[in-house]
């Protein structure tokens, strides 16, 4: 029974966490590196072909986005999930997909003209709706047997619609007979106190937690009226008589948006400007809107339920313009009025939110207004950094806007939360592992629990891989930093075509190996076929 950390371990994005047990090869989310990568990951120590099943905690890309990668390479088994977490996904990997190909094309047609070789995307649509049918939706506490010796649960987590934290039981046969250990998967934990979700859940038992430190060293102040606090941005800036640019994640945060701004149109907050506009210029976020309006019951807190039950919808007021098209997109900017817009991506890296960037920081009298964590080496984290110029299209864009910061808004616990949620084990963990933060910050939360809760807490690297039935490390992963690497000319190859040919090279065997015991014609035809190919190659 051996779980290896591959993802997201000293860093904050690329969550993936590998768990083989008995015949059976598993993983715990899948997702994709957003910002700055300081360590080079591990590869998943086996083809994609052999992995059975993989769990999502959430649906955000750094948790989920590889997943139409690991369907390209060969994987077919069951992706579990929540009901949210599944639909959420349904839109979220294609949007993905769709960023891919748009770059892809968009490095291709430059790569052209200085005879540079052709990039491949990541993946394509066809992958992202590949992946989509082996979604297996799981409601909130209902115990699912995954196969023999495999079952989990899904607790809320609190940190996005869907959510959760995965309680894990994996049974094994050893010499002594069978021996069960529970693991528990925090998935990111929300910080409670979430204007439309749920507060996260406790759980009272694990003999190992996988937990998150995104925010594990610091703790932050009371959160303000963030209604009131948006008031006052939005009247300097319209005082101004400029735009306010809000970057936010199309999903969660952008919902979040809109529930305090219904607040300010509907408590009569910002008299001076009753009227003003607000665009969501996110395809995606539109998408998302309807998926938070259907999970209303399953997934809001109580007193969005009481808006809800008193025929008001929390995310929804007058003058609120959803924008779909890029026509209805590039319109948004050549209409001089004062107005809101809320695009995507959160942290500036890709998406709509880059053409409104390019149209409103060169303005002095615009201001642009983070609600999110910035993840070091992104161009929010350089915008709220203080940086005075950047670079956008190919364009250098002078930087004037205001840029503000709405403190304390995350979907993240902080310090003090995250030690309150894994105080509250009854029993106490043989060991906690704690992944997804920056690299100090991992080891800060590690100590901090060993000290305060006498248990016995590690921060991973990639590679590291523990024996959970004698909690002994049995490998010990990679220190290498990710620029050294690449100062070395050893860089991954997975975006370009040869690396394809290897892909599709493992995945044929896997297939073979999974053939045997299967009919002799079968196994014949199919070894005719791999030969003639073979064949046809050789000439």
């Amino acid at each position: 029974m051996i779980l290896e950390f591959l993802g997201a371990a000293h860093e904050v994005t690329g969550s993936c966490h590998y768990l083989e047990f008995a015949d059976k090869h598993v993983l715990v989310d899948c997702g994709m590196e957003q910002g700055a990568d300081l360590y080079v990951n591990q590869e998943i120590p086996v083809n994609a072909a052999m992995i059975d099943y993989v769990f999502i905690t959430h649906a955000h890309i750094d948790h989920s986005g590889l997943l139409p990668l690991l369907y390209k390479h060969g994987f077919h088994g069951q992706v579990f999930a929540t009901v949210a977490t599944t639909h959420l996904c349904e839109i979220m990997l294609k949007d993905s997909a769709h960023i891919q190909m748009a770059e892809a094309e968009w490095k291709n047609r430059k790569a052209k003209r200085a005879g540079r070789p052709e990039v491949v995307p990541l993946y394509d649509m066809n992958d992202a709706m590949g992946v989509l049918p082996h979604f297996v939706p799981c409601e909130y506490h209902s115990m699912v047997q995954v196969c023999d010796g495999l079952k989990v649960r899904f607790a809320d987590a609190g940190h996005l619609l869907g959510s959760s934290s995965i309680e894990m039981w994996v049974e094994e046969e050893t010499e002594s007979g069978k021996e069960t250990r529970k693991i528990v998967f925090s998935g990111d934990i929300g910080p409670g106190n979430r204007p439309l979700i749920r507060d996260p859940e406790y759980i009272a038992e694990a003999d190992y937690v996988v937990m998150e430190s995104t925010y594990g060293d610091r703790d932050r102040q009371q959160p303000p009226d963030y209604a009131v606090e948006l008031t006052r941005v939005l009247r300097d800036t319209f005082t101004r008589g400029g735009n306010l640019v809000i970057p936010a994640f199309s999903v969660g945060r952008t919902q979040e948006m809109l529930f305090f701004i219904r607040r300010i149109k509907m408590e009569g907050l910002l008299p001076e400007f009753p009227g003003f506009e607000v665009y969501v210029d996110s395809p995606l976020a539109v998408e998302a809107t309807t998926i938070f309006n259907r999970h209303m019951k399953d997934c809001f807190r109580e007193s969005a339920l009481d808006l809800v039950r008193g025929g008001v919808n929390p995310i929804s007021f007058p003058g609120l313009r959803m924008s779909i098209t890029s026509d209805e997109s590039k319109m948004i900017n050549f209409d001089d009025s004062p107005k809101v817009i809320i695009s995507a991506s959160g942290m500036c890296e890709a998406g709509r939110i880059r053409h409104h960037l390019k149209h409103n920081l060169w303005r002095q009298d615009s201001t642009i207004l983070f609600v999110g964590y910035q993840v070091p080496g992104t161009l929010g984290n350089a915008l709220l950094g203080g940086v005075q110029e950047v670079k956008l299209f190919g364009e250098s864009i002078d930087v004037r806007a205001k840029i503000e910061n709405l403190p304390g808004i995350s979907g993240h616990a902080d310090k003090t939360r995250l030690m309150r949620w894994i105080g509250a084990f009854e029993k106490k963990p043989e060991k906690v592992f704690v992944v997804h933060g920056e690299d100090q910050v991992t080891e800060h939360l590690a100590s901090r629990i060993g000290e305060e809760l006498g248990i016995s807490a590690y921060a991973p690297y990639s590679g590291d891989a523990f024996d959970l039935l004698t909690g002994e490390r049995v490998r010990e992963g990679t220190r290498e930093l990710a620029e050294k690497r690449k100062q070395t000319g050893n860089v991954h190859a997975s975006g370009n075509i040869f690396a394809r040919l290897l892909a599709a090279g493992n995945r044929l065997m896997a297939l073979i190996q999974k053939s045997e015991g299967l009919p002799n014609r079968e196994l014949g035809k199919l070894a005719d076929q791999i030969t003639e190919l073979c064949r046809k190659w050789e000439k």
